[in-house]
């Protein structure tokens, strides 16, 4: 096991342990109110999502104190998707991970950030929207170069690189003919969290069990390519069959709140 690999599962492990804690002392109070808004996904439940929020609301407390630009947050989720497709390119998959994690993090933060210090605007949300499509993009073009070899494993990355684009793309396009519908089981945090977990746990994993490398990869890959092609499938027969009821436009069908 590399010492990469051994940090971020140490650390990974240490916040999953938190879990207990966050449900004794958060016990009888709502739910984050963002969280409250958003549709739930077999990968990310309504008690994740929670937790994930509590985990991070120091540190967004802190950078609201700060006055940290939301812009600034944008950016370095960008920086961490350029740094995670290098960590890929070159076979360190725990460290792409870690970056994948901190630029998930960095995306949420940047709209709490936002909205605490009442700055969202337009320009902030399409911003947002257009570097996060950039930053898995780096991201997959990493993972490419990692698995160039082998055919099946290229088809997979190029499976997810393209049903997560089209997840966006979808309800890009029906919310520009009036229908925003969003929701579905792989959208981005889904597919951030899988990617990262698979890629910190693929080493120890492998090792336990005598399977090859990157075998946990490839799967989790494999999984975000056929889920997230299913969910842009899914929203584009939902919001067709709205456009061809008389919908859009004038009025709009949402599945919940989502970041895409």
């Amino acid at each position: 096991m590399t010492p990469a690999t051994l940090v971020a599962a140490t650390l990974a492990l240490a916040l999953i342990a938190t879990m207990p804690l966050f449900a004794v002392v958060t016990r009888g109070r709502p739910v984050d109110a963002e969280v409250a808004r958003r549709p739930t996904t077999p990968l990310l439940g309504l008690f994740v999502r929670d937790w994930m929020m509590w985990l991070i609301a120091p540190v967004e407390r802190g950078l609201v104190r700060l006055g940290v630009s939301p812009d600034l947050l944008n950016y370095g989720g960008a920086a961490c998707g350029i740094a995670a497709g290098v960590a890929y390119g070159n076979g360190a998959i725990a460290l792409g991970g870690g970056f994948v994690l901190l630029g998930g993090l960095a995306d949420i933060l940047d709209g709490r950030v936002a909205r605490a210090r009442g700055v969202g605007s337009d320009y902030g949300e399409f911003l947002d929207s257009i570097i996060d499509r950039f930053s898995e993009m780096f991201v997959f073009m990493g993972l490419a170069f990692y698995f160039e070899p082998s055919r099946w494993e290229m088809l997979s990355m190029v499976a997810a690189l393209g049903g997560s684009m089209m997840v966006s793309y979808t309800r890009a396009k029906g919310a520009a003919v009036g229908v925003d519908f969003r929701g579905g089981v792989m959208q981005r945090a889904e597919r951030l969290v899988l990617l990262a977990a698979a890629s910190i746990l693929d080493n120890p994993v492998c090792d336990y069990f005598g399977w090859p490398e990157s075998v946990l990869l490839v799967g989790a890959v494999t999984i975000i390519g056929a889920a997230s092609l299913g969910t842009a499938v899914w929203r584009s027969w939902a919001i067709a069959r709205v456009l061809r009821g008389g919908g859009g436009r004038a009025g709009s069908q949402s599945g919940g709140g989502s970041s895409e």
